[in-house]
């Protein structure tokens, strides 16, 4: 059957041959024909992408001005495409969370970060439950089902095609230890057991050997959610502090102003922190 897509080839083919043309180069395609738009946007091209190992990890950023634009970052090409702005009525979003999962980015929680320049006062709105995903495909936001518990500064990592959040701090700035998982396919959150411990400090998430783990800031000790999500537990890494992220199956650091390999208590990793969209 001939393609619709090239002449003189089938379409699985011509699919195929799509499919390894760069993401970032996907604005472009869609510019040739109707026939080439539908086909970049489709799940199908994205179903041909994964089938053929031609996805790509691409760096996600938030640039503070102009408000709530993203930005994606191809680190291979040097190369850099601005999202449409996310939509949300929170001005200068902040202390927000992020996930990747099936392709999408989603923007989960935080609050604002907006000064009022005639009298220095902050926007009253220190943490929501707002839920946002970015469809690359279709280069549009979509507001997603909110969370359970409004937060900040808090926890959070893609594990198993789902999001788990724990941790932060609500809009009257108290602290809590409430977490909850996210299912992006049924939009639809529930409640996880509440952490072992609450701190007054900012927590980060990531992913160790298909488990989450929970760190707070100045705290030596590590939260792990194990059997399934279904307890966490506690142990005493002693990590350095600072920023961090899985690359490649190692665990990296920011401390003191250097990156630094960290040396773990246990043999190896597995998954990733860093914020990937294929």
């Amino acid at each position: 059957m001939a393609s619709t897509l090239l002449d003189g080839l089938p379409n699985e083919v011509a699919l195929q041959c799509l499919a390894r043309v760069p993401f970032l180069s996907h604005p472009v395609l869609q510019l040739v024909c109707r026939t080439w738009r539908a086909s970049v946007c489709s799940g199908e091209l994205f179903k041909v992408r994964n089938q053929i190992g031609a996805t790509e990890e691409l760096l996600c950023v938030l640039a503070f001005e102009p408000e709530n634009m993203w930005q994606l970052y191809d680190p291979l090409r040097d190369k850099w495409i601005t999202l449409p702005v996310m939509p949300s009525q929170i001005r200068n979003i902040a202390r927000f969370g992020v996930a990747s999962v099936a392709g999408k980015l989603y923007v989960i929680g935080g609050g604002s970060d907006r000064v009022d320049p005639l009298t220095g006062d902050h926007d009253r709105i220190f943490a929501s439950n707002e839920v946002w995903s970015y469809d690359p495909l279709l280069r549009v936001w979509a507001q997603r089902s909110p969370m359970l518990v409004a937060r900040a500064m808090f926890a959070s990592c893609a594990l198993d095609g789902k999001i788990i959040v724990a941790g932060g701090f609500t809009n009257c700035r108290k602290s809590i230890s409430k977490a909850e998982i996210y299912d992006p396919e049924a939009d639809m959150w529930e409640p996880l057991p509440d952490l072992r411990q609450a701190h007054s400090s900012a927590c980060s998430g990531l992913v160790i050997k298909g488990k989450m783990h929970v760190l707070h800031k100045g705290v030596p000790t590590v939260q792990i959610l194990e059997d399934g999500g279904n307890n966490w537990t506690v142990e005493d890494y002693s990590w350095l502090q600072g920023p961090m992220a899985m690359v490649r199956g190692e665990l990296y650091v920011l401390s003191n102003s250097c990156i630094m390999k960290q040396r773990a208590s246990f043999p190896s990793y597995n998954a990733g922190f860093l914020l990937l969209l294929k």
